[in-house]
């Protein structure tokens, strides 16, 4: 059986679209609906003013008070003046004159500044002006046999004085040498004795060895005693 109406007339070929555009109308309506909005007339506020309600201000009356000024002050008393008749001696004191009487003047003497004295330090034996006098040597004739003099005499002295089996004793061999220093002070006397061996003992000897130096005659320089630094070497070998 064929179909009566026209092929383009028949709407189910579009029903599709129908559905479709139904579907948006209903969901147009839906979210019109829910963001509808209702206001209370009542809760409006039109931002109108209403005069009648304000209650009315009072406003003090003040009234102005005429103060009076102050009285003007009293005027100053008149000044009295007393008249004094000139008829009174007034007894002037005398003022004594401060001016210096020539003819009391005493002449002072001149001053004589007290002659301070240099003092001069001690001085190594090689450059002394006037070496120390060992006891023996005060017959040379002039400072340089003098210094060789004493040099000589302190040598002896060391060579008849110390314990040379000492090194043997404390095993050392070989060459030894000790370094000894002092000072002969501005009385002859030896003092500040110093000395530097390989061994403690060593030392001990050396310094009682110098110590037994004679006493001298001190050294001179400019004239005046000083103190005469001098440094000796004591070497000896200790025999294998």
């Amino acid at each position: 059986m064929e179909p009566k109406k026209n092929p383009k007339a028949d709407l189910s070929r579009r029903s599709v679209l129908f559905l479709q555009l139904g579907l948006i109308l209903v969901l147009l309506i839906t979210w019109q609906a829910i963001e509808w909005k209702t206001y209370d007339k009542e809760a409006l506020d039109t931002g109108q003013l209403n005069l009648d309600e304000l209650d009315d201000e009072e406003i003090p009356i003040t009234e102005m008070q005429n103060t009076p000024p102050p009285p003007p002050p009293p005027p100053p008393a008149p000044e009295v003046i007393e008249v004094v008749e000139d008829e009174e001696e007034v007894e002037e004191d005398e003022i004594e004159s401060t001016e210096t009487n020539l003819e009391e003047i005493v002449e002072v003497e001149e001053v004589v500044e007290a002659p301070v004295e240099e003092e001069v330090a001690d001085v190594p034996f090689a450059v002394i002006e006037n070496v120390p006098i060992y006891p023996g040597c005060e017959n040379m004739k002039n400072n340089e046999e003098r210094k060789n003099c004493m040099s000589q005499k302190i040598q002896q002295h060391v060579n008849r004085e110390f314990n040379k089996d000492l090194g043997s004793e404390l095993g050392l061999s070989g060459v030894n040498r000790v370094i000894v220093q002092f000072k002969i002070d501005e009385k002859g006397d030896i003092v500040n004795v110093m000395s530097r061996a390989p061994h403690p003992r060593l030392e001990k000897e050396a310094a009682r060895v110098i110590n037994k130096l004679p006493k001298m005659q001190p050294g001179k320089q400019r004239g005046k005693a000083v103190g005469v630094m001098y440094s000796l070497p004591i070497v000896f070998q200790v025999q294998d």
